[in-house]
């Protein structure tokens, strides 16, 4: 499903900073719950959420708290959230996003990892030529996954290729990218193992001794978290803080209307010029590896 687009609300790198989403008909809606899972079923093709751009470092994610869950900026301490750059890498060397009604469910035990959801809609890695756009939608196939346990939760990794990359069609399975981007795959493992290292947290660990799983593999999990999703927006399943309000998912007991909607736009502040990201995020980080 093509045709969604995006308005910006305050001032990009601001605590206030907002992106919602509308369809192709200008209708506002949630990129958690309103975008659907599939792009073609049939063909396992997903639609994929860009939060972060590749190379940038503002630590971007859909609002699962919010109403209609806007893309917005991750603050710890009161202070907005910026990854590090641990040498070599410069930002996010992935566009990174995740796949909308999925839902890693914090009260499901998972029986590959023996830990239970982080409580956000999964994550994906692509892996595309492209630097996409904040809150683009695109199309990807899935090659692979990477199990990140992260400070004791699971946190899959979805390892995928936007299908309009020319190269798309050489990518099947998780074996393409260790074949066509050699050593692509052995950095991701090393970025996500360390990129908490300079805030004084220690290095991440990975289930399956950082080995990445294959394609079957990753689309069955993707599908676990559907579900999961699935009992979330039909309120079957505790959700806690998330909201669930929706537009297009009729049975559910949280959808809304569109004046709803537009209403809890029109109260975000209006857009402004971006402030200055702080110099120090160019910062490099070296450190010996364990």
């Amino acid at each position: 499903m093509a045709g969604y687009s995006v308005e910006e609300r305050s001032a990009p790198h601001s605590l206030e900073y907002r992106l919602f989403f509308k369809d192709g008909a200008g209708r506002y809606v949630s990129p958690f719950h309103d975008i659907p899972i599939y792009a073609d079923g049939g063909q396992n093709v997903f639609n994929m959420v860009v939060e972060v751009p590749r190379w940038t470092n503002a630590k971007m994610e859909i609002a699962t708290k919010d109403p209609l869950n806007p893309i917005k900026q991750d603050v710890k301490k009161g202070k907005l959230r910026y990854v590090a750059n641990v040498f070599p890498h410069k930002g996010y060397i992935w566009n990174y996003g995740a796949i909308p009604q999925t839902w890693e469910d914090p009260g499901h035990k998972d029986e590959n990892t023996g830990c239970c959801g982080d409580n956000d809609p999964i994550d994906v890695c692509e892996i595309g030529s492209k630097v996409c756009s904040r809150g683009e939608v695109i199309k990807v196939k899935v090659l692979g996954t990477l199990a990140l346990i992260d400070e004791g939760e699971t946190d899959w990794k979805i390892i995928a290729i936007n299908v309009e990359d020319p190269e798309a069609g050489s990518y099947n399975d998780i074996n393409d990218v260790r074949r066509m981007k050699p050593g692509y795959l052995e950095a991701t493992v090393d970025w996500f193992r360390r990129y908490k290292v300079p805030d004084g947290k220690p290095e991440n660990q990975f289930a399956f001794n950082g080995e990445f799983k294959d394609k079957d593999f990753a689309v069955k999990v993707i599908k676990s978290t559907h579900e999961h999703w699935k009992a979330l927006i039909a309120k079957k399943a505790d959700g806690g803080e998330i909201c669930c309000t929706n537009l297009t998912v009729s049975d559910s007991p949280f959808c809304c209307s569109q004046e709803c909607a537009k209403a809890t736009v029109d109260a975000a502040p209006p857009c402004r010029a971006a402030n200055p990201i702080p110099p120090e995020v160019d910062k490099w980080f070296y450190y010996q590896k364990n």
